[in-house]
């Protein structure tokens, strides 16, 4: 009987030490208006993988576009799915931020917003288990919005690899040089300023004056025929990068409008930012 009884705990403590070393919740999950703060803009969605740890699962924030001034990570749903497919061991974090107008939630708001997400979800990395690689992406104003913080903030967590959809780089010079003059209405409308009177606040708001040497690799994705955020906003930062030596990729769609893009240029976006990601934040 002792031998039996013995032989029964050695088999538990086994399977008990196999489970332990297994990460835990190695089913896929999908959380939904998750919040990182206390605003109601403050959630978001969380696609995690299955088979996660904290030693092999990479991070992809996404930060949706609509001028800073509307939007929803809503929006992104069709982009993540694809992404998910493409690269399936990564977890997926599609946020809101607040939104600007009205005189409410100027600028720097969203860049704080998106500051508290990324601290939300590094701070949670035992509980989601996943790693501290960190990449992020956006398109138009969520483009800005993730160049800014990945080139200007390297705490809690130095971001891997940044994936930018046309997103303005440098606001003095998008006011200055509009492609329209409905963009200087819209950048008084979220700053409540203008280049000449507040220089800082848009020097300070802008991916450009952060992009230096050890700046994350990126990639820059522009169509050509884009009324809203104008090539040359790409064109500032791919040179800025290769004259400081960040690695980077421009991926220029010469019929490509704001977003309005077929499926194939599309296609063909998301196999360059799969192989990037690939390469720069495995």
């Amino acid at each position: 009987m002792n031998r039996v009884v013995i032989f029964l705990f050695l088999l538990l403590a086994l399977a008990g030490c196999k489970k332990k070393d297994q990460p835990a919740g190695n089913a896929a999950q999908v959380l939904l208006n998750v919040s990182y703060g206390s605003h109601a803009r403050h959630r978001m969605d969380v696609h995690l993988p299955a088979n996660r740890s904290e030693t092999n699962t990479p991070v992809l924030i996404m930060i949706h576009g609509g001028g800073w001034t509307e939007g929803d990570k809503a929006d992104f749903a069709p982009f993540v799915d694809t992404l998910k497919r493409r690269l399936p061991h990564y977890a997926i974090f599609n946020i809101n931020y607040r939104l600007a107008g009205n005189g409410l939630h100027l600028f720097p708001a969203q860049e704080e917003d998106v500051k508290q997400c990324v601290d939300f979800i590094y701070s949670r990395r035992e509980a989601y288990k996943i790693s501290g690689r960190f990449a992020m992406a956006g398109a138009s104003a969520g483009g800005h919005l993730a160049l800014l913080h990945s080139y200007k903030y390297n705490t809690p967590v130095k971001i891997k690899a940044v994936v930018d959809f046309f997103g303005p780089t440098d606001l003095t010079a998008f006011y200055n040089n509009p492609p329209s003059f409905l963009v200087p209405l819209l950048l008084l409308n979220v700053t409540g300023t203008t280049p000449a009177l507040s220089p800082s606040l848009y020097q300070q708001s802008s991916p450009l004056t952060f992009a230096v040497a050890g700046s994350p690799p990126t990639i820059i994705l522009q169509g050509g025929a884009d009324v809203v955020v104008p090539p040359s906003q790409s064109i500032l930062l791919r040179d800025r990068l290769a004259a400081v030596g960040v690695p980077h990729e421009y991926v220029f769609y010469p019929a490509g409008g704001h977003g309005d893009w077929n499926a194939a240029t599309y296609a063909d976006a998301f196999s360059k930012i799969e192989r990037f990601l690939k390469t720069h934040n495995p």
